[in-house]
């Protein structure tokens, strides 16, 4: 008898997991009866019919990432690149990914290879290396549509690596170089360009400064010489009035004037190494009296009126008044 209770206990839990069954969060499980799909079990705990239905598939509902494996590719101007990537994919539907494919990874891992090799298959080698974002673009966009059918929605592609052959890579190298040092040649002339224009425009302000300053240089020392040869004219016309009238000390100072000039002028020689003070120093100072009083005489006859003329008689004898 305990034989037989020890054996019902033992079938009871049997059928008690076999009918009861419990999904974890994040998957999703097919349940079939007699070998057909009838329905999909969500996360949580649920009941099936003993001894009629089964579990059939479990399925992982979360995002999963596939390797997709490396693979050499011709491109359109026939380079040979390895290229491998990964895809991101979700099971949308547990049911079509079940029983719609066998094999549901290898399958799509098997689909991304052949697009990969068609989409940089028609590219060139620049083009693949460059626009790396196109090709996830394109790949995203094919292999989204084919894998729709089966209940799984692809999210991303990456291409993980792109290898092109040794050769190419040395070319590639090599022009990267030769372009740089290009760029820096240009750079430079650049540099050198604008700094000849710098002393170009420097010199040609220094240039236009230089000729204004002896423009008004020159513009000064003829003024100061229009105002010399003027204050001369006065000066000479002077004397040659004071001549006119007989006075000694206006011929004493006009040959004074020369003499001191001419001494002057000797004394700023510079090859001039002894300069020879005349002997008859009392006339040279007789002269210098002379003019003192001719100067002061001048000065007299600017602060005294000139005198009016005789009134001049008529015919008829009356007077006629002194013109002005």
């Amino acid at each position: 008898m305990s034989y037989f209770a020890i054996v019902l206990l033992v079938f009871a839990v049997i059928l008690l997991f076999s009918v009861v069954k419990i999904v974890p969060q994040g998957r999703e499980f097919t349940v079939e009866r007699f070998g057909k799909y009838t329905k999909t079990l969500k996360p949580g705990i649920s009941i099936l019919t003993p001894f009629v239905e089964r579990i059939g598939r479990r399925m992982n509902m979360m995002e999963q990432v596939l390797d997709v494996p490396t693979q050499e590719v011709i491109t359109r101007d026939n380079a040979v690149v390895k290229v491998d990537g990964i895809v991101f994919i979700q099971v949308i539907d547990a049911s079509a990914a079940a029983y719609r494919v066998d094999d549901l990874n290898y399958a799509i891992a098997q689909l991304c290879m052949t697009n990969l090799r068609t989409v940089v298959g028609s590219m060139e080698l620049d083009e693949v290396l460059s626009q790396r974002d196109a090709i996830n673009t394109r790949l995203l966009h094919v292999i989204d549509a084919a894998t729709e059918p089966w209940g799984v929605k692809a999210n991303r592609i990456e291409i993980k690596d792109l290898t092109p052959p040794a050769d190419i890579t040395n070319a590639m190298a090599r022009q990267m170089k030769a372009e740089r040092e290009r760029r820096a040649v240009v750079t430079e002339a650049d540099g050198e360009k604008q700094a000849a224009i710098t002393r170009a425009e420097g010199a040609k302000q220094a240039a236009i400064l230089e000729a204004e300053g002896r423009k008004e240089a020159a513009f000064r020392d003829a003024e100061a010489r229009e105002r010399e040869a003027e204050a001369e004219a006065k000066a000479t016309a002077m004397v040659s009035e004071a001549i006119a009238r007989g006075d000694v000390n206006a011929i004493n100072y006009f040959v004074a004037q020369r003499y001191v000039d001419a001494f002057a002028e000797m004394a700023r020689n510079p090859t001039q190494k002894t300069v020879i003070v005349p002997a008859e120093m009392g006339s040279l100072v007789g002269t210098i009296a002379g003019i003192g009083e001719l100067v002061g005489l001048a000065r007299d006859q600017q602060q005294t009126p000139p005198p009016r003329p005789p009134a001049r008689t008529t015919r008829s004898g009356g007077a006629v008044p002194p013109t002005a």
